[in-house]
Order: structure tokens, then sequence, then C-alpha cells
């Protein structure tokens, strides 16, 4: 089978506008939430009010003038993201890598922004026609299709969208190509945009915003932090990244995907540990070879138990062994981005020693009794960790990843 790692890493959120930027603060542990504030607070309501907002962000920087137009900030974040870890891992995309290259984003919510504005000018100003380039901002390809025609990769390139696992199953996608020979490398992550005034409302209406903060695995845990931003990786075989003599940053090992067709939204333990199950049996991998894993995390009730049984469940006694950390106190959970995010954290963790902490812990709660590295960053050898991601749909993408070979 041939063997993937990642030469390249990219990445804009809250925490920062490069890859290198977050992991710092990640390491740090320092947070990017705070007040939104680019939508009026009087259209908030107290736990609508906060989020982890990319600020400061010029897109001229990045992005010719020319084409800002087309490019909702779903795609004016992926390509930033993208253009980094391009950059990075020196893949020279001429004719003959172009063909063999494939591009997959996972996407959540796909052009929040414009779609909100157009709406405005349907329904506030009752203009009678809307900008014409309003699909070409809002369609769920964008972000793919716009990084496709910006490095010239003309291989497979596509969207996966299953809402909070959409970047780990754009890994396994990308993953499982490569290995099947359609490809040689890939440019896989996640992206996204949702920190607008009807994404936060139709959250708010689930009751599972926090109204303070985000507090994973924690006792008084009240819910998660919308999130946003992009994380994109240079995936290619292992043999092409040592003949052209490439920096590896990490192998990705194994991926493991599962359904669990029963609740739209209640979790399950029996499918997040399938998940984790399957990317263990396909990394070639003993629960004991796990030395972290980064949890899906994302501060409500009933997910940070279920995941937690669900850890027991795979580990058994090595459970308790583990660094179990949630980094989404950090970077909010970024629903389609969340998993690139987060393989920003396990990456750094592989090649720094470092576990990023869980951030705002109040104390243990009783279902909630793994080591979650709470409040400091912790230095520890780790040799082999999981990212999981588990969805809304019931919906289930782990990827394991090791240290460079």
């Amino acid at each position: 089978m041939r063997r993937i790692v990642i030469t390249g890493m990219g990445g804009i959120c809250a925490l920062g506008h490069n890859a290198s930027d977050i992991w710092q603060a990640m390491a740090e542990g320092r947070s990017g939430i705070g007040p939104v504030h680019h939508i009026d607070a009087k259209y908030l309501r107290a736990s609508a009010a906060i989020a982890a907002e990319v600020s400061d962000f010029d897109p001229l920087k990045y992005i010719d003038a020319a084409r800002l137009p087309f490019l909702d900030p779903l795609s004016q974040h992926a390509l930033v993201a993208a253009g980094e870890a391009i950059r990075q891992s020196g893949l020279p995309l001429d004719h003959e890598r172009a063909p063999r290259t494939a591009v997959v984003v996972g996407v959540g919510a796909a052009g929040e922004e414009t779609r909100e504005g157009l709406y405005q000018k349907l329904y506030g100003e009752q203009a009678s026609r809307f900008h014409p380039l309003g699909i070409v901002r809002i369609m769920s390809n964008a972000p793919a299709s716009q990084i496709s025609m910006t490095h010239g990769i003309t291989g497979p390139t596509f969207t996966v969208s299953s809402a909070c696992a959409s970047s780990n199953h754009a890994f396994a996608q990308a993953a499982l190509m490569i290995r099947a020979g359609l490809v040689d490398a890939a440019v896989a992550g996640g992206a996204e945009a949702c920190i607008t005034l009807g994404i936060l409302r139709a959250w708010e209406a689930m009751r599972v915003l926090a109204p303070d903060t985000c507090r994973p695995f924690s006792a008084n845990r009240r819910g998660l932090v919308l999130g946003e931003g992009s994380a994109m990786f240079v995936l290619e075989t292992l043999e092409s990244a040592q003949a052209r003599g490439a920096t590896i940053l990490a192998e990705l090992a194994g991926v493991g995907m599962s359904a669990d067709a029963g609740d739209i939204a209640a979790p399950s333990d029996v499918g997040a540990a399938a998940a984790m199950r399957i990317a263990l049996q396909d990394a070639g991998m003993q629960p004991a070879d796990i030395d972290y894993i980064n949890a899906h995390g994302t501060g409500t009730v009933a997910n940070d138990c279920t995941e937690t049984r669900a850890i027991h469940n795979v580990f058994g006694k090595h459970a308790r062994r583990l660094a179990v950390t949630s980094t989404k106190p950090m970077h909010g959970h970024a629903l389609g981005a969340a998993g690139a995010l987060e393989l920003i954290a396990v990456v750094g963790a592989l090649r720094n020693g470092i576990v990023p902490p869980t951030l705002n812990y109040l104390g243990p709660d009783p279902a909630c009794d793994l080591d979650y590295v709470p409040h400091e960053a912790r230095a520890m050898t780790v040799r082999a960790a999981l990212s999981n991601s588990f969805a809304f749909g019931g919906l289930n993408a782990v990827v394991a990843l090791r240290r460079a070979p």
C-alpha cells in the first residue's frame, strides 16, 4: 500500500493568518473567541453574540483585486490556506504533476455571507435583480474550483460536505485516491465562513450555543462557540516526497468512517467508536500505539460524554494513558473546517512534542473522566495520534497520523 505523507500545511482562523501562527497560539493556549464584530449587536441574542472570527484580514494581501468579486469569504479563506500549503510543500505543479494532483475541500455551509447579502437585497431593499456573480460565489464547489484554477491543478477536484466531519472526509477521499493510484498528490482540507446573522440565529435556536465560552469536557459546560477559517494540506506519496527531498511533516497513516444511522442530531458512542477502530485498523495500529487524541470536543453536554464513552470503548485501560484535548475553545467550532484546523494541532504535537491544552476547564464532569490536559499545553512525546470529527446526521470521520518517517 502506498504510504501517504504531509509535506505542506496552511491555515487561517481567529488565531492567525498562517499555520505557524495558528500552531503557536495553540501551543500557548491563546483563545480567538470574543464578541462578534461585523454584525450589529442589536440583532444578536446573548448566546449568539460570541464567535471565533477571522479578524484584521485584508484579502488584497493574498488575492488579486480582479478576482475578489468572484470570491465569497469562504473561497478567500481556502485560497489563503491552500497557497501557503503548496508553497511550503514545494510540490511542482507542472504539466506532468498537475493532472496527477487532486483538490478535495470539506465545506459545511457554503457562501453564507454572499447568500445573506443577496437576501437582504431581495427582501430588505426589494431589489429587482441580483448581482450576476452570486451563483459562482455561493456554490459549494467554489473553494475547490478556485484552488484548482489558481494553481493549474487539473486532476480530480470536488467538494465533500458532511457537516462537521467534512474536512476529515476530505482527507479520507484524498488518501484513498492516492492509495488507489488515481493521483500522486492532493491538496485537501476544509473551509468555512459561517459567522453571519442567519447562521448564528439558526444555531442559537437549537439551544447549543454557549453564552460565555466553550468548555469541552468540563463541569458546567454550556455549549459550543462557532468559528471560521480554513486549513489545507498537501498530501503525497512517501516515495514522491523522498525523491524530491521534501520536508515531511507527518504521515497520514489511516482513515476511518462510519454512520450512526440513528438520530439526526444526537451523537452515538457506537458510531464514533466504529470510526476510531476502523482508522486504527487502516493504519495498522493497536490502541496502545496512540498517545494523543484531538477530540471532536464541542463543549455540549451530549457530545462530550458520548465521545468519552467511545474512547473508553475503543481503548480500554489505555484510555487513561491518553492525552485527550479539544482545541475548539481556541479556534471555535468551524463546522466544515473543524477537522482541518484541528489537524494543525495534531501535526504540531507530532513534530514538536507539545500537546495543546483544553481551555476553560472548570473541573471534572463524572461522565468525562479522561486526561483532558486542562489549561496549559503539555510537553510529551507523541508517536501517533487520532483526530476525531463527528457530525450532525450521524456521520463520523477519524484520521490517524504518525510522526514523520
